[in-house]
């Protein structure tokens, strides 16, 4: 059976049966989990066994400041498993978690889903900062993360994650290309005081002076922040011909609203980080005509059929209106449909060698992920190599506008 919810299964029988023994001799709750944790690497249920069921962890972002992008990656999730919820014969249980937009409940979360729920892979979450703190957990309990958020972790949490959002380093570049073209020779940055902000920082600077193009400011707000107006002032004092925002979801938008107040004319820059609806609606007329890089997924519809990435993304269009009618595709949404695709390709390998539910499972899954080649999603085809995290290319990458509410193909 299927499930979408927040509600935590019953425990494997063998595990509980090994908690009431624990009870009976008079341990507390510490040490009936420290007899779960202490089962046989390889052990699963009988009923598990006997199902060969799947089950995927799912942590994203229902409340708190990163709802913005929590919600639509929650309806790519649901969109990508009326997609497809079986690999092969085998059915795949999916438990959803929200962690507040909060990095600690993201690890909580984390560790409950693998302890608790015994997750073969876990797909999450909508900020960087608590996708970092995923990483770390899964890397002590050897559980494979699909990172959907843009983060990067390093060490042996790296070597157990795969990140589906494309790097910031290949975006930046292309808007940095454009700047170029439009003579821009001086640009301005603000931006989050967290990781996401210095991905962005830190590709501005690194692409800008082979363009000839000056970085003129590095301004930094929180996610939870209200109001940027000193950061803009110190922007705008700077004269920048234009200004790239290195922020995400409605929080996103406080910079270039900030911006147009102060009566600052220049070109607006952004990141596929605010490519959501909720971005447009509450930026309005103030990023009107802003260019940003993204994934095709958000123009799927306008580009040729001979695009890789079309028919695939026409498929998730079609799943995410029979799942959540109201919704559009976008760039959120499409990372937990590609995040999915990707776990599909994956557990049809590592059905191969080993059974779900054993740390040999996970272990061929991770293996998996993270040699993955040209598999098709619908923001762009993914190779992966050991080592890396990223698995995109210039598929991955198109150029769009803002106009009249709308994301339009640049040429």
């Amino acid at each position: 059976m299927n499930t979408f919810n927040s509600k935590s299964p019953s425990m494997q029988a063998a595990a509980e049966l090994g908690r009431r023994n624990f009870l009976k001799q008079g341990a507390g709750v510490v040490a009936a989990a420290a007899a779960i944790s202490a089962l046989p690497a390889g052990f699963i249920s009988s009923a598990r066994a006997e199902s060969g069921e799947i089950v995927v962890g799912f942590i994203t972002s229902m409340s708190g400041p990163v709802s913005s992008l929590g919600i639509p990656y929650d309806q790519g999730m649901k969109a990508a498993l009326a997609f497809r919820s079986k690999v092969g014969d085998k059915p795949v249980r999916l438990i959803a978690l929200d962690d507040a937009s909060d990095p600690t409940n993201a690890a909580v979360n984390a560790r409950k889903l693998i302890q608790e729920n015994n997750v073969d892979v876990i797909i999450g979450t909508a900020g960087s900062p608590g996708a970092l703190a995923i990483a770390t957990v899964c890397a002590e309990t050897k559980t494979p993360l699909i990172c959907i958020a843009n983060a990067n972790p390093q060490g042996e949490p790296g070597n157990w994650t795969i990140t589906i959002p494309q790097p910031a380093p290949l975006m930046i570049a292309g808007t940095v290309a454009h700047m170029k073209q439009a003579g821009v020779k001086s640009i301005g940055y603000i931006g989050f005081a967290d990781p996401w902000g210095d991905l962005v920082y830190n590709a501005l600077t690194e692409a800008s002076p082979a363009a000839g193009i000056k970085v003129t400011s590095n301004e930094r707000y929180a996610r939870s922040d209200t109001s940027v107006t000193g950061q803009a002032l110190k922007v705008s004092s700077t004269r920048p011909d234009a200004v790239i925002a290195g922020g995400s979801g409605t929080p996103g938008a406080l910079p270039y609203l900030a911006l147009r107040e102060r009566g600052y004319k220049g070109q607006f820059y952004g990141t596929p980080a605010i490519i959501n609806p909720a971005f447009v609606k509450v930026g309005g007329a103030a990023v009107e005509g802003l260019i940003a890089s993204t994934g095709p997924v958000v123009v799927f519809d306008q580009l040729p059929d001979s695009n890789p990435t079309k028919a695939v993304s026409q498929e998730f269009a079609k799943a995410l209106k029979a799942t959540v009618p109201d919704a559009v595709p976008n760039a959120f949404s499409g990372y937990s449909f590609d995040a999915w695709v990707l776990f599909l390709a994956a557990a049809e390998t590592a059905l191969k060698t080993a059974q779900p539910g054993t740390a040999q499972f996970k272990l061929a899954m991770r293996d998996a992920l993270t040699n993955a080649q040209e598999v098709v999603g619908c923001h762009g085809v993914y190779s992966f190599k050991p080592g890396s995290r990223y698995g995109n290319d210039e598929r991955s990458r198109v150029l769009v506008k803002l106009e009249k509410g709308e994301w339009k193909l640049m040429a």
